[in-house]
């Protein structure tokens, strides 16, 4: 089979993270990323399956690990060389579309009794993320054993497997794993009736999150800080009341919440913020457009840089961290699984709209460089088309 794979090499590593700051995605072209022939990874027991990606996204988490700028912490809970992507759709052998749920947990590290997480539905608190009959990986994507969807071949256990209805395109399948993500912050935010919301960053997290708070959520006013053009148009499509540049969303906030400027901070400010960046410029601004009480939930995946907390001491500030999916409790009281509700999302908001280019496996540089810019070139969802050959036009 064909797969990208990464590999541990630190001096790669290293010439990754300096491409990547001469030029956007520029860490494809020296990182430990290189396109191969491998054996397709064996299931691992009787409940898991063979699945053929169709789809399989580009994300933030997946090109800070090819710009050699994730965090270390993540190093006892991955494994190498593993292939990335885990927002995948794809055929399973009797050739059923499914989407997978990227999580490893209890059930797929066939672990009894599960830990308490599992058990009680947040499979995205999973204990177990190192043990079991897998070697480590926090999801699909970042485990040397199941393969990841930046290939022709991977295997999923049956709990990480959901079917496709019928009427639900490709491009919007491959949104449902994102989506989910951006639902579980949505709820994780615990917006009050009415309440003022600011989400940061609108690239494909920060967008659906705005969908999935005007969807499952009663905010009064939305907020979207959004850099490029296109973005702000569909932020507002998608629900947002207001859609700025990022250096205007403190006086939006200010403007909606009439409170004042007191040096960096408002007096006042959002009851909410949603930080879709995750690095320490975005949260530095979370905290301080946040009105004292108030709650920041960290939706992007964070880098390992210094951050300044004073703030969230002396505004006792709630910073609440939204990574995966499970179980969710809606407003109204219903527990559904996260990836129920992001199906209905992404057909109801039309996300598959959201992908702007396919690439075949042979092209990933240009394909990374591209997601890594997608916001200037007016893209916002880059994703792989493994059985593409090399010469089929996007």
């Amino acid at each position: 089979m064909k797969a990208l794979r990464f590999s541990r090499s630190l001096p790669r590593f290293a010439a990754a993270r300096v491409a990547g700051a001469v030029q956007p995605g520029g860490g494809a072209r020296v990182g430990p990323l290189a396109l191969v022939e491998a054996a397709e990874p064996v299931e691992p027991g009787p409940a898991w399956q063979r699945v053929r990606p169709i789809l399989a996204g580009i994300c933030g988490s997946d090109l800070a690990t090819v710009a050699g700028k994730s965090s270390r912490y993540f190093e006892p809970i991955v494994s190498f060389p593993f292939v990335p992507g885990h927002e995948i759709v794809g055929t399973t052998e009797d050739g059923a579309r499914v989407v997978v749920e990227p999580v490893l947990g209890c059930a797929a590290r066939d672990i009894t009794p599960p830990c308490p997480a599992c058990a009680g539905g947040s499979t995205g608190r999973c204990e177990h993320l190192a043990v079991g009959h897998l070697k480590p990986g926090l999801q699909t994507g970042y485990c040397a054993d199941t393969g990841g969807g930046w290939s022709t071949a991977m295997v999923a256990h049956a709990s990480q497997l959901h079917a496709v209805p019928e009427a639900l395109s490709d491009e919007a399948a491959v949104m449902v794993e994102p989506a989910a993500c951006a639902v579980h912050a949505a709820l994780r935010a615990r917006v009050p009736g009415g309440g003022l919301v600011a989400v940061l960053g609108a690239g494909t997290l920060g967008l659906c999150t705005v969908a999935a708070l005007r969807r499952f959520t009663l905010p009064g006013t939305v907020i979207a800080g959004a850099k490029h053009v296109d973005q702000q148009r569909a932020a507002r499509r998608l629900g947002a009341d207001v859609a700025v540049e990022p250096g205007e969303v403190r006086r939006a906030v200010r403007r909606a919440a009439r409170c004042l400027t007191v040096g960096e901070r408002l007096s006042g400010g959002a009851d909410v913020v949603l930080d879709c960046v995750g690095n320490a410029a975005s949260i530095h601004e979370a905290l301080a457009i946040t009105k004292p009480g108030g709650r920041v939930v960290l939706v992007g995946m964070p880098g390992p840089e210094r951050l300044d907390l004073a703030p969230l001491w002396q505004r006792e500030i709630d910073l609440v961290g939204a990574y995966a999916y499970g179980t969710e409790e809606l407003p109204d009281g219903r527990r559904l699984r996260t990836f129920d509700l992001a199906f209905e999302l992404a057909a109801a908001a039309d996300l598959g709209g959201l992908v702007s280019a396919r690439y075949p496996l042979e092209r990933y540089r240009e394909a990374i460089e591209h997601a890594a810019a997608a916001g200037s070139r007016g893209a916002v969802k880059i994703v792989f088309e493994p059985s593409a050959q090399k010469e089929k036009r996007r």
